[in-house]
């Protein structure tokens, strides 16, 4: 599984830690692990909205598989995210959000909260979060009584997000222009796209806008 963090610039200071503990997480696993920022010294700075444009790039194009993302309170990137193609993402805060996300709702994208309630220790509760996202197999259900009901619902809600959600170029093109503009600033994600994408549309509108 290839992984990507990313988070707005809001709490950039942040980055490093959530990079970290990601990293540390899936390790015995061995999954790659690629921190896209934002960074603190970056010059342009990104919002919670710009982030998640840039996270639907990412997953539409297959580039990444998984989505480790952020921002002040966590529910903004996620309703951004959840608002965009290819993506189903989850708002984690504690590790039972994160475990039940990952066995039950099978999502490719969680959204923690990195200045809400971020306070003494915070770093153990986002440990310990990302552990148990990545601590067993996705979708396997839960509880293993329910297993195969969660399962069939998990496959159904992916039916309907399928349906109600429109091809990832069609909502591109009509995206304002200055937004994609500025979402293409960010060089980092847009070279990994353009290098590692495996969808050929959305490398191709990506190209037609540089």
């Amino acid at each position: 599984m290839k992984i990507g963090v990313i988070q707005a610039t809001s709490q950039a200071k942040k980055n490093k830690l959530l990079y970290h503990c990601t990293a540390n997480s899936v390790e015995k696993h061995g999954y790659e692990v690629i921190n896209f920022g934002c960074y603190e010294d970056e010059s342009c700075s990104f919002s919670y909205i710009e982030i998640a444009v840039m996270i639907s790039m990412l997953l539409s194009s297959k580039s990444i598989d998984f989505v480790v993302t952020g921002c002040s309170s966590g529910q903004g990137m996620m309703i951004a995210c959840n608002s965009l193609p290819d993506v189903i993402c989850g708002y984690v805060e504690n590790p039972q959000d994160a475990f039940l996300f990952g066995r039950i709702n099978d999502g490719n994208s969680v959204s923690v909260p990195l200045g809400l309630n971020f306070g003494w220790a915070g770093e153990i509760n986002l440990q310990c979060t990302l552990e148990k996202l990545f601590e067993d197999e996705f979708g396997i259900g839960y509880p293993p009584e329910d297993a195969d009901r969660k399962k069939q619902d998990t496959l159904l809600l992916k039916e309907i997000n399928a349906l109600t959600k429109r091809n990832a170029i069609d909502v591109f093109k009509q995206l304002d222009k200055t937004l994609i503009q500025k979402v293409l600033k960010k060089h980092n994600v847009v070279e990994y796209i353009l290098e590692h994408g495996r969808k050929k549309e959305v490398l191709e509108f990506i190209r037609s806008k540089r």
